[in-house]
């Protein structure tokens, strides 16, 4: 039988941790007035509260029109660690949406962050990465983290950061760089990355065969990556257990190959026959990428001489779903089968 007792829980949906988020149009700017509020409970239930409210994109417009970001820049310098966390949550959601990516970098939020970059709390340092690694897939957050004079900081950490923080940095420096290298080749990224080539993660072996893609695309880093040696490493990954290390290390060694140095090195690393074990495997990712970089591999004289016993595996690619490929096999085998001009042909 019912009785006029009232229960002492609170109702199931009720979050003690989170801050009462007020009805319509009121929600937003009671939220903002929270975070500036200067008790340490209320800021932290705003920014609780505030966390959920951002996955909506049209929650982020307003917010951003509203001046939240503003408040969070001030929140990133906060003693509270929790503060520290949940503000850096909430910018790395907000950055999950293009309006979102927009407003943090007309806002200068990439230069307010890196100031966590040493941050005591493993998750501050996370979320702030996450939000370098979003920003950085437009070509204006690229810009506005190389305007920050992060490069030469993001290099640093990887050789201190967990191996999940790493992986972050290795995306966001691939954006940058493919922009700018002269900032991060002085600053010793060849180096770093030549020793990321050989870590346990196969990740990380792959996004930093990524990013000497970047860096071999600009000329200035293609004469570099020669010079630096860094062609062996490379060429070693050819022969990774990871189709992906595999692909990216095929795709790097084809730009890095296009000085007469890069094909060199690459034919002292005895890098044709890896390269053909891959353009054999007709399942292999790295296909395409491998036959682009044997056929500037054939223009040498020794080159075209190993590969011309191998003519037939270029044939079978002609027979490739890939039209990409196909294009590439003609092309692979019209250099093979190329013989110099001699005088007396004409007799």
């Amino acid at each position: 039988m019912a009785t006029p007792r009232i229960s002492a829980y609170l109702p199931p949906d009720i979050d003690p941790t989170k801050a009462a988020v007020a009805f319509g149009r009121r929600a937003l700017p009671k939220l903002n007035e929270e975070l500036q509020a200067p008790e340490l409970l209320t800021q932290q239930r705003a920014l609780m509260a505030l966390c959920d409210l951002v996955h909506d994109p049209e929650k982020v417009y307003q917010a951003i029109a509203l001046g939240f970001l503003d408040s969070l820049k001030n929140l990133l310098v906060h003693q509270d660690q929790t503060v520290r966390q949940k503000t850096t949550e909430v910018l790395s959601i907000m950055a999950l949406h293009s309006i979102g990516r927009e407003g943090l970098i007309r806002s200068g939020v990439i230069s307010a962050l890196t100031g966590l970059l040493d941050d005591p709390v493993d998750i501050c340092r996370k979320n702030t990465h996450q939000i370098f690694d979003r920003l950085a897939k437009l070509p204006e957050g690229a810009a506005g983290v190389l305007r920050a004079a992060l490069v030469p900081p993001l290099l640093l950490k990887l050789e201190t950061e967990l191996d999940e923080i790493q992986e972050l940095i290795l995306e966001t420096l691939s954006n940058c760089l493919r922009v700018e290298v002269s900032e991060a080749l002085a600053a010793g990224a060849l180096t770093v990355l030549k020793e990321k080539l050989s870590h346990p993660s196969a990740a990380i072996r792959s996004k930093a065969a990524w990013v000497l893609l970047e860096i071999s695309s600009h000329a200035e880093g293609k004469m570099a990556v020669c010079k630096e040696e860094v062609i062996p490493a490379l060429v070693s990954l050819l022969e990774d257990t990871e189709p992906q290390v595999q692909g990216h290390s095929a795709g790097a060694l084809m730009f890095a190959i296009v000085p007469p140095q890069g094909r060199s090195s690459a034919m002292g690393a005895e890098a044709i026959p890896p390269l053909l074990t891959l353009v054999a495997e007709e399942t292999s990712k790295a296909r395409l990428n491998a036959i682009k970089t044997l056929t500037l591999l054939a223009e040498l004289p020794e080159g075209r001489q190993a590969l011309l016993d191998h003519r037939d595996t270029f044939l079978q690619c002609l027979h490739d779903p890939s039209e990409a490929v196909q294009r590439a096999a003609e092309i692979a085998i019209a250099v093979i089968d190329w013989k110099p001009f001699c005088s007396r042909d004409l007799f």
